[in-house]
């Protein structure tokens, strides 16, 4: 598969990357981040020059990572700095380094060569660090599935009315609202907006049961899978501003053609230091996907692993439009990649 090249992918929250470092696999390419000394964030190609042993599964001097099958050392620019065989440094022994950036508690990759990152390009989840007036949980899971399949998912969330009838269901909420897509350059927005509903599940105890209320659920979409969903509600009539809105980020980062990494979080700006709010929210949504979405979506994917998704004629119904554009944009960008390489 043709993944994008000139885009950040996330690669990690950043409290995952320890002293030990952390191994993941992005893009067909297994990856080792580690922190140095000075607590940036470095990443080699986890992969010895020598026989190919992950250098995640040797040592750290420093801010060196020495190979534990045979010793080679690097640097954290992926040069060879050491050969305990020889003085002499065998040729071909560099190894590739990533662009890194670590930016509201997420690690980001860049696609491209080495020195050509543009730090411009990485999407904005400044909700996502905690603050005095704001408390975040965050989750992470491994889905057997391609990327593009779970950001169908996140850009039809009309789903939600069939999907998540154990968690979060819709209430017939969907049904009762409008649906809209646009693109604003290569940022894709898919929008549902609910006037005039009785109060949704995420709006439960903070409306009298009666009450009529706005809700909206706004989500942006940048390639090649980072997704910002703004859940919100108010009073009908009110306006966005008097009412309470929830960001999440939900971001897809391709492991292989066939496996996704699904990172996602969920903000709040109340009863932060309420560990019991932590825990249902942590649970609630994991829940939703590794119980509800991530199956169908697997099993989805399944019936059509290894084709080609346009050549399966997929039945179109409107709503599923925001999937639809991405991938879309998504092929114009790497096509356009590809000619300026030729």
């Amino acid at each position: 598969m043709s993944w994008l090249q000139n885009a950040w992918y996330m690669g990690a929250w950043a409290d995952e990357v320890g002293s030990s470092g952390l191994s993941r696999q992005i893009a067909d390419k297994p990856v080792y981040f580690f922190r140095l000394s000075n607590g940036q964030i470095a990443a080699l190609l986890d992969r010895c020059p020598h026989r190919f042993a992950p250098l995640s599964k040797g040592e750290r001097e420093g801010d060196t990572v020495v190979c534990g099958y045979h010793g080679l050392a690097f640097s954290a620019a992926g040069k060879c700095v050491r050969n305990p065989f020889s003085d002499r440094i065998p040729a071909g022994s560099d190894i590739p380094a990533f662009d890194i950036a670590e930016k509201d508690g997420i690690v980001w990759l860049w696609g491209g060569a080495a020195g050509t990152a543009e730090p411009a390009l990485i999407p904005d989840f400044n909700f996502v660090p905690d603050t005095p007036h704001s408390r975040t949980v965050r989750g992470y899971t491994l889905m057997r599935a391609n990327y593009e399949y779970g950001t169908d998912n996140l850009l039809d969330l009309s789903h939600i009315e069939f999907v998540h009838k154990g968690t979060f269901a819709g209430q017939g909420v969907i049904f009762a609202g409008d649906h809209s897509v646009h693109a604003d350059g290569n940022t894709l927005h898919s929008n549902w907006w609910m006037p005039d509903i009785a109060p949704p599940s995420v709006a439960q105890g903070m409306f009298p049961p009666e009450a009529k209320v706005d809700h909206w659920l706004d989500m942006r979409w940048n390639a090649p899978a980072t997704m910002r969903l703004n859940v919100g509600v108010t009073a009908h009539g009110a306006g966005r501003e008097a009412g309470f809105e929830v960001p999440q980020a939900h971001i897809l980062t391709p492991a292989d053609d066939h496996t996704t990494h699904y990172f996602w979080s969920s903000t709040r700006y109340h009863d932060l230091d309420n560990p019991e709010v932590d825990a249902m929210l942590l649970s609630l949504f994991g829940d939703a996907f590794d119980i509800e979405d991530k199956p169908m979506i697997e099993a989805a994917y399944d019936n059509v692993r290894g084709k080609d998704f346009w050549k399966e004629k997929p039945v179109s119904l409107g709503i599923d439009q925001g999937g639809t554009r991405a991938r879309r944009i998504l092929e114009k960008l790497i096509a356009q990649e590809k000619e300026v390489e030729a």
